[in-house]
């Protein structure tokens, strides 16, 4: 009887450490599974936003640059009005003045043009003022000193546009390269090339 009941025992104290180890093995076996992690999911930004960025392509239209005159009496026109003058183009533009005003525009560029190729040949002074005022060159010239001039006038408006176009060589005079001049009334003997007459003008290389 005794033996009984310790057999009972015995089996009773066997169930319950069965159920304690099935019941801590769930929980290690519940412990091990492995937790699912969702992955981040990258969206992609909208292409439109992508494209939208891009600066898009200069559509402008290049500028074409402005036509040059096709006339003296044009290139004339488009000088600097009212220019303020160095003593330099002042000279070049009394040489005009006093001896080519009233003449065609040809004419007075003929004479400017003289007056520019004296100064870089190296047979006469190095500047216009040197040129200009050489004793026995220019007969508008009196002691050194240049006549008063009318500042106001067209013809010395006219004067200081030739002035600029002869010193820039924008426009080619049909004298081009002549050192010497002298009034078409008088007929002095120069061993010189003659080039040809404009208005009241000879020109001579």
């Amino acid at each position: 009887m005794l033996f009984s009941v310790k057999l009972v025992s015995l089996i009773a104290v066997a169930v319950t450490m069965t159920a304690a180890v099935t019941t801590t093995g769930a929980a290690v076996a519940q412990d091990l599974v492995p937790t699912l992690v969702t992955p981040a999911v990258f969206v992609p930004a909208p292409a439109a936003n992508v494209l939208g960025s891009i600066p898009a392509p200069d559509q402008t239209a290049p500028q074409a640059a402005p036509a040059e005159p096709a006339t003296l009496d044009g290139l004339v026109d488009a000088q600097a009005k009212d220019a303020d003058l160095s003593s330099e183009m002042k000279c070049l533009a009394g040489a005009i003045y006093f001896e080519a005003k009233g003449e065609t525009l040809d004419g007075q560029l003929a004479v400017a043009r003289v007056v520019v190729e004296r100064s870089k040949s190296g047979r006469f002074p190095e500047s216009y003022c040197g040129v200009v005022y050489q004793p026995s060159q220019f007969s508008f010239i009196h002691g050194r000193a240049m006549p008063s001039i009318k500042r106001e006038s067209r013809g010395w408006h006219q004067a200081v546009a030739i002035a600029q176009i002869a010193d820039a060589g924008s426009w080619k005079s049909r004298t081009e390269g002549a050192l010497y001049f002298h009034a078409a009334r008088v007929a002095p003997h120069w061993r010189v090339t003659k080039l040809a007459r404009v208005d009241d003008h000879i020109f001579y290389r």
